[in-house]
């Protein structure tokens, strides 16, 4: 692999020849696969324009982080800035570095959004973040270029999956009914949690957070069953709102389990609760204050 890393550590290298001209649009372009991006689109996508794609994406997106994780584990690779210091490092960045997370996230979310709308412009947007976001990562010193291919091939595979597993599975817990599915919501991320215990923040984020929204989508469907469309000012002021409350659930409950040990637990948590207010406390509130139709 040194050879490979070596050759990657130059690529990166004749990259950064053009900071910092480029560092603002590259930064842009990496902050479109950020944590921070990802909770204002799903739940745009869930809250106000398609409720049964943004939930879809939602599961998709979590299990990919997981996966991602465990990849980054098992892989141990160092990142650029690490295995050669005339790298620099231009944004933060920690764990390993391959596969790249912000490449996968890329190719799942704009691949399965441009395959379910259908829209020509979409796929050819969905083409540009797929090159420029994953670019962005090599620009910034935080990934080689091998950590880009991981990122491409996992992305690809768990997509094609998805598509393929995901219409006959929605219709079998349908049918299952109510019990199943919450039994389901509960079990896997435990399950998913067993299988990867020494989990970094990202698995343990991602496993909480598809088990409230698990839970949160299948009360929703059966208590309140919300039209995610409506006038164009009640949908801005349902992502207004709802996003409000995520942020301050995700600062407020940190600070309020600051210091409590195991911390991974207390953040299992409040990812968990996160989750459980987008997919039933965020649509119960918009229902009854009237910003939705049920």
């Amino acid at each position: 692999m040194q050879g490979i890393l070596d050759w990657g550590a130059k690529v990166i290298l004749w990259l950064q020849r053009l900071s910092p001209t480029l560092d603002l649009p590259f930064k842009a372009f990496s902050f479109l696969g950020e944590e921070e991006f990802f909770m204002l689109l799903l739940p745009l996508l869930y809250w106000c324009l398609d409720r049964r794609t943004g939930a879809r994406l939602t599961v998709l997106f979590l299990f990919s982080t997981y996966v991602n994780s465990l990849a980054k584990v098992l892989a141990g690779q160092p990142r650029p800035f690490q295995y050669d210091p005339r790298v620099q490092k231009l944004v933060e960045a920690t764990g390993e570095g391959f596969p790249s997370g912000h490449t996968q996230s890329a190719v799942v979310v704009w691949s399965y959004l441009a395959s379910q709308f259908r829209r020509a412009w979409l796929w050819v947007v969905a083409g540009l973040l797929m090159v420029f976001i994953p670019l962005s990562r090599v620009y910034l010193g935080v990934h080689f270029p091998t950590d880009l291919l991981g990122g491409y091939l996992i992305g690809a595979a768990l997509f094609l999956l998805y598509l393929w597993l995901e219409p006959n599975t929605e219709a079998w817990l349908r049918e299952k009914g109510l019990a199943w599915q919450l039994g389901l919501a509960l079990a896997v991320p435990v399950l998913l949690v067993l299988l990867f215990p020494g989990g970094d923040e990202s698995a343990v984020s991602a496993t909480a957070s598809l088990m409230g929204m698990g839970v949160g989508f299948a009360l929703e469907r059966r208590w309140i069953g919300f039209a995610s469309g409506g006038i164009v000012w009640k949908r801005a002021l349902r992502l207004l709102l709802g996003v409000t409350a995520i942020f301050v659930l995700r600062f407020g409950l940190k600070a309020a389990f600051s210091g409590l040990e195991p911390e991974s637990l207390f953040r299992f948590v409040r990812y968990a609760l996160i989750g459980l207010w987008g997919g039933l406390g965020a649509p119960w509130a918009f229902v009854k204050l009237q910003l939705a139709e049920a």
